[in-house]
């Protein structure tokens, strides 16, 4: 079983101040997944349809009176009902493709505490494989047990690790913006190099993977994420969703350009 993560910055315009779908990756991507023919779960992130309200509303700061909690409330709904649609059009064209997409809501099976993963019962996804479906998941805003935060938002990153290691996943992917992990900001310094391999020991200049900073922890989110699972011999691999052919090509087990997590 492999599980696919689809980061949200390629699947939308991440930087678009409304939510807005990047309709030709989304096409292409699909088609790449679908050269996949085993058990698979895939994950996307949120883009532009969940970034935009979990940062307007704070969701996950502290609430310190009434009115606070109640303009969470209104962030958390609109949070959610936002990555629902986006996971409505990525299911819809995973379907088209031949993919057997089912959406599994995050928000009504996860809880958090301190925005960390309490409450997940994956009985539910297991009986979806084992029936034959490709169980689609995604960032979302959850309810979170500590009285001050009380809503957090919970990332696909975190979500990958939990279900990797709770399944015994074979291999993660994790499809981005940007080829793998670099020794700078690519964005910014064309200088930076691609790091291939990186381990807990692996020197990194955390401050220079902002690059895909945003409400979830950015690069340097993933990257925590990924060593957990490293911890658990489970290895997985950072790769360009926005270079034709990548996906295809990891999940078919072909060697492609990015940095693998060990």
């Amino acid at each position: 079983m492999i599980i696919i993560k689809l980061g949200g910055s390629a699947l939308t315009v991440k930087d678009a101040s409304t939510p807005t779908l990047d309709e030709e990756n989304l096409d292409r991507i699909a088609s790449e997944v679908s050269y996949y023919n085993d058990d698979m779960i895939i994950v996307h992130g949120a883009g532009s349809y969940g970034h935009i309200y979990a940062d307007e509303y704070k969701i996950g700061d502290v609430i310190t009176n009434a009115n606070e909690h109640l303009r969470r409330i209104e962030g958390v709904c609109k949070t959610q009902t936002s990555v629902q649609q986006l996971n409505h059009d990525i299911c819809q064209k995973l379907q088209q493709k031949g993919i057997p997409a089912i959406t599994i809501k995050p928000s009504s099976f996860i809880v958090t505490n301190q925005k960390r993963i309490a409450v997940c019962d994956t009985t539910i996804i297991k009986q979806y494989l084992e029936n034959g479906f490709v169980p689609v998941l995604y960032g979302d805003a959850v309810l979170d047990m500590d009285e001050d935060i009380k809503f957090a938002i919970i990332s696909g990153d975190q979500i990958i690790t939990y279900l990797a290691y709770d399944l015994k996943a074979d291999r993660v992917i994790l499809a981005s913006d940007v080829d793998g992990i670099y020794t700078d900001n690519p964005k910014t310094n064309p200088e930076a190099k691609l790091i291939d391999e990186v381990t807990q020991d692996t020197q990194l200049n955390t401050t220079s993977n902002e690059n895909m900073a945003d409400v979830t922890g950015g690069m340097n989110g993933k990257i925590q994420e990924l060593l957990k699972l490293a911890e658990n011999n489970i290895q997985s691999q950072i790769i360009n969703a926005q270079t034709p052919g990548n996906i295809q090509k990891a999940v078919s087990g072909q060697n492609v350009k990015g940095t693998i997590i060990k």
